[in-house]
């Protein structure tokens, strides 16, 4: 592990059981018997980056037999400046033998910081049921090195197996939802956190909207929780439960998470 990192990183990796130890206040919020519980772990984390990833994954090798460094390749990806606002087409303009492609403006070539580093694998694809009851040998066995930014408004089916963030800039917002034990919905936990929990609800986050008043993440979230409430608990009665779950979320975190002179809740402390 880089120098540089090796006090600013948590390791989670979840395990699918009852969380019967938790006893703080605001529980609730937490899945059981689910991997949604690594959120968990995100919000008592005192780290600025976490890496997380499932129990099942091994170490792949590229194509010359060299075992991948998958935690280097985060830690990379998460050093180095994202471009979302304008598509570079030779993919990571930061790497080495690669440089903006002419025509790319030059006030952006600084990019912006990156929150989120998502990995992939070999192997069984992460495919939706259906997909694999019609393809099930299918394997993925083709490794590709390369990098590339996900375009600022586009919505990602985001995956938990093996994903690194910046803590301090999207925390609060890797909230994997009520899932699992006692939810009538489970396993769609890392896809609520990137965009949606299923296909009939694409257009609420293609509509979602922010005030300018939301600046912090939490304001943020607190907003969509809103929205959830308003326009998909109409759907059923899960996304009530899971906008309830959502403030409970940030009010969980802002209690362990406390920052001198930081506004909790989008209220400035101690007024």
């Amino acid at each position: 592990m880089a120098p540089l990192l090796k006090d600013e990183l948590d390791i989670v990796i979840p395990t699918i059981r009852n969380l019967d130890f938790l006893e703080m206040p605001r529980s609730s919020c937490i899945s059981f018997k689910d991997s949604a519980c690594r959120c968990f772990g995100y919000m008592v984390s005192k780290k600025k980056y976490i890496f997380t990833i499932d129990d099942d994954c091994f170490v792949a090798k590229d194509p010359s037999g060299k075992d991948i460094d998958a935690l280097a390749k985060h830690i990379q990806n998460l050093l180095c400046p994202s471009t979302p606002l304008f598509f570079n087409t030779l993919y990571d303009p930061y790497a080495d033998g690669a440089d903006f492609v002419r025509g790319y403006p030059f006030s952006l070539r600084e990019g912006v910081p990156t929150a989120v580093s998502h990995g992939l694998w070999l192997n069984i694809p992460d495919y939706d049921a259906p997909t694999q009851l019609v393809k099930p040998r299918e394997r993925n066995g083709r490794y590709v090195d390369a990098v590339m930014t996900i375009p600022k408004g586009t919505l990602f089916p985001m995956c938990g197996m093996n994903l690194a963030f910046d803590r301090d800039l999207i925390g609060p917002a890797m909230y994997f939802g009520l899932m699992g034990d006692g939810q009538p919905i489970g396993r769609y936990d890392d896809m609520w956190a990137g965009w949606c929990v299923k296909e009939d609800i694409i257009p609420f986050f293609q509509a979602a909207t922010l005030s300018k008043g939301c600046d912090t993440v939490q304001k943020c979230y607190l907003s969509l929780s809103h929205q959830v409430r308003e326009k998909l608990g109409k759907i059923d009665p899960y996304f009530a439960k899971l906008a309830d779950a959502m403030v409970t979320w940030i009010e969980a975190w802002d209690t362990l998470n406390p920052k001198e002179g930081a506004q909790a809740n989008g209220k400035p402390k101690g007024k």
